[in-house]
């Protein structure tokens, strides 16, 4: 597990946050890269059962090689994907299905419906992607606030330490530094953050 550090800035973010990720992104079919977090996201609800399985299974083992490290006294949030959650099946939600395993597993309070997306945003990787800019969706790109103008954050959050995990980590989106944000707005007592992938 690798240590970073997502800066505080002056739109997104108040205060620095400790980081913490898997491994490097280094873009989908490089040699290393951890492709199945893009397999898992199956996007347009169409990959094999072995293909989501084979993905869920090497997730299910980065994620609980790392999280074995941290003190079971966090509370587990999980960033939501873009869209409304109601607008996914439940072959789209295995990555959190996942975390959610762990957490019951390890022993970890469960805060993964915490943030809970009731309006669509667009997929920011396909938004970023020349061929999958098409496919990104209806809603805004990340702006300061959009994780509460777009989610239902539990008032449960209030007095906790949260443990905030999302699937990939690029610096430039600024999602997480915004959902990080919501959840101090919303009365947690401290939040770091773990990614399987941060982008190089």
């Amino acid at each position: 597990m690798n240590k970073f550090k997502i800066y505080a800035n002056s739109e997104y973010l108040k205060h620095t946050i400790q980081g913490y990720f898997h491994t490097d992104y280094v873009r989908y079919g490089n040699p290393g890269n951890p492709d199945y977090l893009n397999d898992l996201k199956n996007t347009f609800n169409s990959y094999p059962k072995e293909k989501l399985h084979n993905a869920a299974t090497k997730l299910y083992n980065a994620l609980k090689e790392d999280l074995s490290n941290f003190d079971r006294e966090f509370t587990v949030c999980v960033i939501p994907r873009s869209k409304a959650q109601n607008s996914y099946s439940l072959e789209q939600l295995f990555f959190k299905g996942v975390v959610k395993m762990l957490i019951e597993e390890l022993g970890f309070n469960d805060g993964s419906d915490y943030i809970i997306r009731h309006t669509d945003t667009k997929t920011t990787h396909l938004a970023h992607s020349k061929r999958g800019a098409e496919y990104a969706g209806d809603g805004s790109m990340p702006y300061p606030g959009i994780t509460k103008d777009t989610c239902n954050i539990s008032k449960d959050v209030k007095g906790k330490y949260i443990l905030l995990i999302d699937d990939i980590y690029t610096k430039s989106v600024n999602i997480d530094e915004d959902a990080i944000q919501a959840l101090l707005d919303n009365g947690a007592k401290s939040v770091i953050f773990y990614a399987i992938g941060k982008t190089k």
